[in-house]
């Protein structure tokens, strides 16, 4: 045997407060959404809907279309159903709410909800109808006065709610969701709606019109723009405004924008609207073909939505390119403010990346340049992919002439190494530091030769760190030594220390892959253009030889910012100590010869 469902309408009510709305204020705008529909169902002008508080309640009147008693029973008295619907000969599109629940929403503040309606429709009868419904699910039907057709719903706030229907906030509420209806809108005879949207007000003279922008978004989000973009996707029924903000912003911060659908607030932090990569603006647009949620407090995430997001960015690199071509003043100063925006664009697309090429200053060796303009002084340039390594190595690098782009913050080397993409001859090779020796000068023959007693005991000095040690001729002069690592040195040496710390079955197989890998151990590049250097090298006593070189080692590890082994702290003190010992030693033996 067939029953229909019994619904519990405190539960129902106790849904939407608890998870559909995300707050009992959007009442208000489901009052008004009914109201606005009811003069659009009924066509033929802009309508007016009159808001009137006093003692505690609220009455909502409008001029629209009205219902008849037989409407009234099957549509108000039926969850999910709406007067908005193809049955009575209307595009569901014309319309603000779609879901049928929009009238519930009266009992988030109130327990009693009273409707009274004469029907505007051809041949409807002419006497008016009050519906009254209770929260406990109970709803009555009874002949009402009523000259005119249209609407009037009242509501008295329940004990707890009554700050919801104050004649201040309920004029914030009325302001905030309804100032850019096309329908005569008032709370209390006060005038709530004006001329529409600002940024779609007629003014021949471009400066006026943005100075009303910028005082538009000062009053919204409380800055001043740094630039205003108009937005327009004719397939979305949207037009707006995106504002540029005139100061950083962080990347990971989602974008809160204010959207209007058909002119009625949607929502004033809806994030789905633009890439993520458009973090530096903040939008105002108004649209009529986007769908919202069932709370209508958001965009219903389909493919109309996707089209628009994209269509959206689209105008903001137009906006970018254009500005790039006639006012690069200003393009550098946005670059400034919202580089990381930019640089995620140029990820993507080729024009931007040009406009980075061209215009964005990265750190280079030779100071903050833009990558075209390295690259028209360094035809040879590299790029490493650290910061650490950048400082590291940038000093060096630029004395011998090679020229060195940092490519260590956010999205730098994705940039580099997309280059290619808008020109072949554009390629930056990476640098693997063990490539600067070739760039040192080396020593003469004899000098060499002379130096092998010396060279041999510096290599038994840090032997067992794992390095070697050369003798070369390079800038600055006032470096004595530089420790330089390859990148396959580096990958050799992660290998080793994961064998020391695992257990015999790992350490056999680390084994294994290391033993794939051609050796290629660290090298401390003494400077024999350095004095110091240069008076280690003549040194004989192999214990001070010894102290001196990993001394020189420890100092190039410090100043290379590279990380220190324990054997490596180790050999930093050991020297360090027994340096300090030689020469209070050697002090004391000075002050003991001369006192006799």
């Amino acid at each position: 045997m067939e029953q229909a469902f019994q619904v519990d309408l405190r539960g129902v009510v106790d849904l939407l407060s608890r998870h559909l709305y995300s707050s009992p204020r959007v009442y208000l705008r489901e009052l008004l959404q009914n109201a606005v529909d009811a003069i659009t169902a009924r066509g033929g002008g802009p309508g007016t809907v009159r808001i009137e508080t006093s003692g505690g309640g609220l009455r909502v009147h409008d001029d629209g279309i009205g219902l008849t008693e037989e409407e009234v029973h099957r549509l108000l008295a039926t969850i999910g159903r709406s007067s908005k619907r193809d049955e009575l000969g209307f595009a569901r599109h014309d319309f603000l709410g779609q879901f049928g629940i929009g009238l519930l929403s009266g009992f988030l503040v109130a327990d009693e909800i009273e409707v009274v309606t004469r029907s505007a429709r051809d041949g409807a009868p002419k006497r008016a109808v009050r519906w009254t419904g209770y929260a406990d699910g109970r709803y009555r039907v009874d002949p009402a006065d009523r000259d005119a057709p249209g609407t009037t719903v009242s509501l008295r706030a329940r004990p707890g709610s009554a700050e919801l229907l104050r004649p201040e906030i309920v004029k914030g509420l009325a302001r905030s969701y309804g100032s850019l209806l096309p329908v005569g809108l008032t709370v209390d005879g006060e005038a709530i709606t004006g001329e529409g949207p600002v940024w779609q007000a007629a003014h021949p003279d471009p400066a006026r019109r943005r100075r009303a922008l910028d005082a538009y978004c000062q009053e919204l989000y409380g800055f001043v723009p740094y630039d205003v973009i108009d937005l327009d996707v004719p397939e979305a029924g949207l037009t707006g405004v995106a504002f540029v903000l005139p100061q950083p912003v962080a990347p990971t911060a989602r974008g809160a924008h204010r959207v209007y659908l058909k002119r009625m607030l949607l929502a004033e932090n809806v994030e789905a609207l633009l890439p993520e990569w458009a973090f530096f603006v903040r939008c105002v647009v108004d649209a009529s073909e986007l769908r919202p949620t069932a709370s209508r407090e958001a965009l219903y995430e389909d493919e109309l939505l996707e089209s628009t997001r994209r269509a959206l960015g689209e105008r903001l690199r137009q906006w970018l390119v254009r500005l790039s071509e006639t006012d690069p003043v200003r393009l550098r100063g946005f670059l400034r403010l919202h580089q990381l925006g930019v640089k995620a664009m140029a990820l993507q697309d080729d024009d931007m990346l040009r406009i980075v090429d061209r215009w964005l200053d990265f750190e280079t060796s030779a100071g903050p340049m833009t990558l075209a303009e390295f690259r028209r002084r360094h035809p040879k340039a590299r790029y490493v992919t650290s910061v650490e390594e950048f400082r590291r190595l940038s000093a060096v690098s630029g004395a011998q002439g090679v020229g060195l782009v940092n490519g260590g913050y956010v999205h730098d080397t994705e940039i580099i190494e997309r280059l290619p993409a808008i020109d072949p001859d554009a390629a930056l090779l990476r640098l693997d530091a063990a490539e600067l020796t070739t760039h040192f000068g080396v020593l003469d023959p004899a000098a060499e030769l002379e130096l092998r007693p010396f060279l041999a005991a510096a290599q038994r000095a840090v032997e067992r760190l794992r390095c070697e040690v050369v003798i070369r001729d390079f800038d600055p002069a006032s470096l004595p030594a530089l420790y330089l690592t390859s990148r396959a040195a580096q990958y050799q040496e992660e290998m080793t220390e994961a064998r020391e710390m695992a257990d015999e079955l790992w350490s056999d197989v680390l084994g294994a892959l290391s033993g794939a890998v051609t050796a290629d151990r660290p090298q401390l590049v003494l400077n024999h253009r350095n004095p110091l250097a240069r008076r280690i090298t003549s040194l004989t006593d192999e214990a001070l030889i010894e102290l001196a070189v990993q001394g020189l080692y420890g100092q190039a590890l410090l100043y290379g910012r590279h990380p220190l082994r324990p054997a490596d702290t180790a050999a930093l003190n050991r020297s360090f100590l027994g340096l300090l010992e030689w020469a209070v030693h050697g002090t004391g033996g000075q002050e003991s010869g001369e006192g006799t």
